[in-house]
């Protein structure tokens, strides 16, 4: 049996830059830039979060001011028995870790977190290991980041 995707066409896929660049946008001002009505872009959104194309929406934290100026990258291996999903709930429990992305190869997941400063980087860091799966990390820390089509 084949699965058929439903079809987004062009303007769909602006729509959902727009959306993804501010999605505060009304859509009177995305009908003003894809030349449709207001009416007619609420419709297609609603399609478009019907069909699962648009999953949510998000706001964008300037983390410094929050007290979180720091971000790492935390490259996470785990014993060879760990299943997939143990290795995806290794950090549910701390704040810090903002999300754990498992990955095919070596390593088998990278933690993305956000702390004060080192101290605080490497508390979380020792809460990760203390796990009793962890069997070794490799952290990157972040020294600045670039907007680009996506972010994690």
């Amino acid at each position: 049996m084949k699965v058929t995707q439903p079809d987004v066409d062009a303007t769909d896929l602006e729509i959902i830059e727009l959306l993804r660049r501010d999605a505060r946008r009304t859509f009177a001002d995305i009908a003003e830039r894809v030349a449709l009505s207001a009416p007619a872009v609420k419709r297609r959104v609603d399609r478009l979060e019907r069909d699962g194309f648009i999953t949510g929406y998000t706001v964008r934290v300037d983390h410094a001011k929050l007290g979180q100026p720091l971000q790492a990258f935390t490259e996470l291996r785990f014993a060879g028995n760990a299943t997939v999903e143990e290795i995806a709930g290794i950090g549910g429990d701390i704040p810090e870790v903002q999300t754990i992305f498992t990955t095919a190869g070596d390593p088998d997941a990278l933690a993305w977190i956000r702390v004060r400063d080192v101290e605080d980087l490497k508390r979380v860091i020792d809460l990760l290991r203390r796990s009793g799966r962890v069997t070794g990390t490799k952290t990157l820390m972040v020294l600045g980041t670039s907007t680009g089509a996506a972010q994690p």
